[in-house]
């Protein structure tokens, strides 16, 4: 159920309410108030007499009022009460004289618990009229009754008329009820309100829908003030893994951290361990996936050149011309070698630098291990052969006596860097740009040529801007499939490939292919 979270949740409630409120408007107005109702409200209860309070006045010491003259002198009143009762059309329709059904000579009945009735007067301030049904032979109700029998009184809408009655023989505050039968309608009590009360703006049942709504709307409005604002075009939410090559790691690291600073929302992992390496759990994942018929994965797979065959599921992105270079220690002083030289170096026929003009030092080879797209370039494109099998487990000393090289293999382009800037005579290669930011070791020219960041050429002997520098090789980006529009995957990879991307991807000594000068370099996904 995706579509239950919290703000769709207020929503419907929200809706929901507002349904109900017109539903009850709308019954309210066609259902209640088109019945025929009489309301009746006690707007006056005091006491006249002292004896009127009750055993509550008398705790509480509160006196009826201060009497003088006629109330004062008459000993009837010492436990008379004063009730001013309001009878009402409160109703939508007229209540005429043949809608009173209780019988022949009256209409409606009040009746006074625990008190009697002396007197009462009728009145009509707003509708002298009504005063003509009180004729001369209703006489009232009887000297010490209960109850006052009313006449058949027709009221149209929001007529009403008043009984001032004396009563004796209890205190305020008994109950008075009204009875009757309305034809289509009924009688019933109405909340009274004395002169000296304040009417309120919003009746209980408006004041509680307003309420209700207003939180709704309010909790509604907070969601949306909390809710991140929709991204930016080119950009998605979600996670996303990127792995494979280490050589183009710090590459992808600076382009996923500026990337999830210019979509919020986004996630993206660096999570590197070889392109081989890389592109093989690519796939793991994309089949995983397509077994279980879900999406295909988030996870973008770098690699140092053409992955591994036998994935047919996955499809490359050329992203830029990745350049490579050889490096040495510092105590080492030859600035060149050539390919010959270099092979001769690894085939163990040159195990000491002083035999290529340099110190009376040891070579040592520090490699990457297997899985390396680095490595790969390196034996395909300056070795022309396999790299020996590893020989030293601390890249120092020889652990086989019969192996013709001292060589060891490291999991990542960082870990061998630092290796040959610590190990006098040790040779090793990484990522141009990653191998110039390395203090205590530096490159070496391959055949008098150097690498070109800016063209992804070389400049040297063969002139500037020549495409003969041989370590280099284009990065792929793989996916599985083509990724979905809209997706993370797809938005981080045109970010890497011809968004913001390619600025960063220049600063590390990459050729981005989206570029003029790297399409010529990238051609038709041939880095040479």
């Amino acid at each position: 159920m995706d579509w239950l979270t919290s703000e769709n949740l207020i929503a419907v409630v929200t809706a929901l309410i507002g349904v109900l409120v017109s539903i009850g408007v709308a019954w309210y107005q066609w259902w209640v108030l088109r019945q025929r109702r009489i309301g009746y409200r006690i707007q006056l209860d005091t006491a006249i007499g002292s004896g009127a309070n009750g055993a509550a006045g008398a705790a509480t010491g509160t006196g009826a009022a201060v009497r003088r003259g006629y109330f004062n002198a008459t000993p009837d009143l010492e436990d008379a009460t004063l009730v001013l009762l309001r009878i009402e059309n409160d109703g939508a329709l007229t209540v005429a004289h043949e809608h009173y059904t209780d019988g022949d000579d009256h209409g409606l009945t009040v009746e006074f618990t625990e008190r009697h009735v002396k007197a009462v007067v009728v009145t009509a301030p707003d509708h002298p009229r009504l005063l003509s049904h009180f004729p001369d032979t209703w006489t009232g109700p009887a000297e010490g009754a209960h109850s006052i029998a009313l006449p058949k009184v027709p009221l149209n809408r929001g007529a009403y008329y008043k009984l001032l009655v004396l009563l004796g023989g209890g205190p305020i505050g008994a109950e008075v009820k009204v009875d009757g039968n309305i034809a289509e309608g009924r009688v019933h009590p109405t909340r009274s309100i004395t002169p000296d009360d304040k009417p309120p703006v919003f009746s209980r049942a408006a004041l509680s829908v307003t309420v209700g709504l207003t939180a709704c709307v309010v909790a509604l409005a907070a969601i949306i003030v909390r809710e991140e604002a929709p991204p930016p075009i080119g950009c998605a939410r979600g996670t996303l893994t990127v792995t494979g090559s280490t050589a183009f790691a710090p590459v992808a690291r600076e382009v996923a951290k500026q990337y999830e600073k210019d979509c919020a929302g986004a996630t993206v992992i660096v999570d590197a361990h070889g392109s081989t390496t890389g592109v093989r759990a690519l796939d793991a994942a994309g089949k995983k996936a397509a077994a279980a018929k879900k999406g295909p994965p988030a996870v973008v797979a770098l690699s140092d050149g053409h992955g591994p065959n036998g994935h047919p599921e996955l499809r490359q992105t050329p992203v830029a011309v990745s350049l490579f270079a050889l490096v040495v220690h510092d105590g080492t002083s030859v600035a060149n070698l050539s390919r010959e030289q270099i092979r001769g170096i690894y085939r163990g026929d040159i195990t000491n630098w002083s035999v290529l003009g340099g110190p009376n030092l040891p070579i040592r080879l520090v490699s990457r291990n297997a899985g390396s797209g680095t490595r790969e370039v390196f034996q395909r494109r300056v070795l022309g052969e396999n790299e020996p099998a590893h020989s030293s487990l601390d890249c120092e000393h020889r652990d086989d006596p019969r192996a013709r090289v001292t060589r060891c293999e490291l999991d990542s382009t960082e870990q061998v860097l630092d290796t040959v800037a610590r190990l006098p005579g040790a040779i090793g290669y990484g990522e141009l740009r990653a191998s110039g930011s390395v203090k205590g070791l530096h490159r070496v020219a391959i055949d008098g040529r150097e690498a070109d960041a800016d063209t992804g050429a070389s400049t040297g002997v063969d002139g500037p801007g020549a495409s003969g520098y041989p370590y280099r090789e284009i990065e792929y980006a793989y996916t599985w499939g083509e990724p979905p529009t809209g997706s993370l995957t797809a938005a981080f990879l045109a970010y890497l490939t011809r968004g913001g991307g390619q600025d960063l991807v220049r600063v590390h000594g990459h050729l981005p292919c989206a570029t003029p000068k790297g399409l010529r370099a990238c051609g038709d996904g041939q880095a040479f």
